[in-house]
């Protein structure tokens, strides 16, 4: 090795060193929460008071009727949608506002709307390890920059690693792929070994887990990478609008009209969420999940209130038939970053993959405090 490319590595050696350092604890918060919250879906389904009820072949609480019943225990707030899923164990009402911000649940028996009981979306194990992953239980606009930019810092160490992994010579290489620990190796040689190889293997698939994050978290970086692959149309959810207005009676009827309509069009659908029209100019969006916690193949459809006729949208959230590659790439993005798109497999590769990534602020740690050890030791 020359000594220009010696001086090099050492330099990134450093820069990889104070950077962990400096977003460690960053980033091993936010992996650790990660590897909880891929499995929420999982574990709320497990304590889902409403799992063994025993209903009818058919919802007889239409829309309009669900969401004048749940507004009488939150009276005032505003309703985001009404959920009704496959298995008929309840109707979901969903009320949402952003600032304060209030979202909770109010669910019906699906045949005579007695409401059956009520959820803070906000509040419980969950929610406080979304707040971590997204904002490290800061304010908002400071937690959700730190985590941010760490990622950004992370992504990069991630590319140096690599580089500082790679051996000189192929015998080296070898002895970089596996463990190969005897009775006599010390606890800072096994600990050197698992940041060097747990990062080697995790490398990739770590990069796109930090991708996928700058993803949701730049929308400079969303809108450069769908426009580098092709994608022309708005990145933005779009709700369109109607050419006629439409009184609030009409869109009520409309909507309890749509309601068997779709319910026969897509009989195998997992779900149907029924979003109200918000203003006389606002279409009927309703969206038709296929599977659940997987989101990039939903149908996203708006109509109009008056026709029924569905009204298209400049948004990439439409109809799945319409899809092209860029749009599917972006759509798929969330389900990527948690490991739905590879069902119950690809969540526990996720998980995995979120612990080794845990696991590297740790090690590298712990090389640095051994190395500092010995340092000051030998001055002694």
């Amino acid at each position: 090795m020359s000594l220009n490319r010696k001086s090099l590595r050492k330099k990134l050696r450093l820069i990889h060193l104070y950077l962990g350092l400096g977003t460690g604890l960053v980033v091993f918060i936010v992996a650790l929460t990660g590897c909880l919250w891929v499995f929420q879906e999982e574990f709320k389904s497990f304590s889902d008071p409403f799992a063994e009820k025993e209903v009818s072949a058919a919802y007889q609480i239409f829309p309009t009727e669900a969401r004048a019943i749940a507004e009488t225990v939150f009276p005032g707030k505003t309703v985001h949608g009404t959920l009704y899923q496959s298995d008929l164990k309840k109707v979901e009402v969903i009320f949402y506002e952003a600032d304060p911000e209030f979202y909770r649940s109010v669910y019906l028996d699906p045949q005579d709307g007695t409401v059956l009981g009520t959820e803070d979306h906000l509040k419980g194990f969950f929610p406080f390890v979304l707040e971590g992953h997204m904002h490290l239980w800061l304010p908002e606009e400071i937690g959700s920059q730190i985590v941010a930019w760490s990622t950004v810092i992370f992504t990069f160490m991630l590319i140096s690693g690599i580089i500082l992994w790679w051996p000189r010579n192929k015998k080296a290489r070898k002895q970089r792929l596996w463990f190969r620990w005897k009775k006599s190796s010390r606890w800072k040689r096994k600990n050197y070994d698992l940041h060097q190889i747990t990062g080697f293997y995790i490398s990739i698939l770590a990069m796109v887990l930090a991708l996928t994050g700058l993803v949701m978290t730049f929308d400079s970086f969303e809108k450069w990478l769908y426009r580098g692959i092709g994608g022309d149309k708005e990145l933005h959810f779009i709700v369109p609008e109607i050419s006629k207005p439409a009184s609030k009676v009409i869109a009520q009827n409309g909507m309890d009209q749509l309601f068997p309509l779709l319910e026969k069009r897509y009989p195998n659908a997992e779900s149907l969420e029924f979003h109200y029209p918000h203003s006389e100019r606002s279409s009927i969006y309703v969206e038709v999940s296929w599977q659940e916690g997987v989101y990039y193949n939903s149908d996203y459809l708006f109509f109009d209130p008056q026709t029924l006729k569905e009204v298209a949208t400049e948004s990439i959230y439409g109809p799945y038939a319409e899809v092209n590659f860029s749009d599917l790439v972006l759509r798929m993005n969330y389900d990527i970053h948690v490991g739905a798109i590879g069902g119950l497999a690809g969540k526990i590769l996720a998980f995995f993959i979120s612990l080794g990534i845990a696991s590297l602020p740790l090690t590298g740690f712990l090389i640095w405090w051994g190395r500092r050890y010995k340092k000051a030791k030998s001055q002694d």
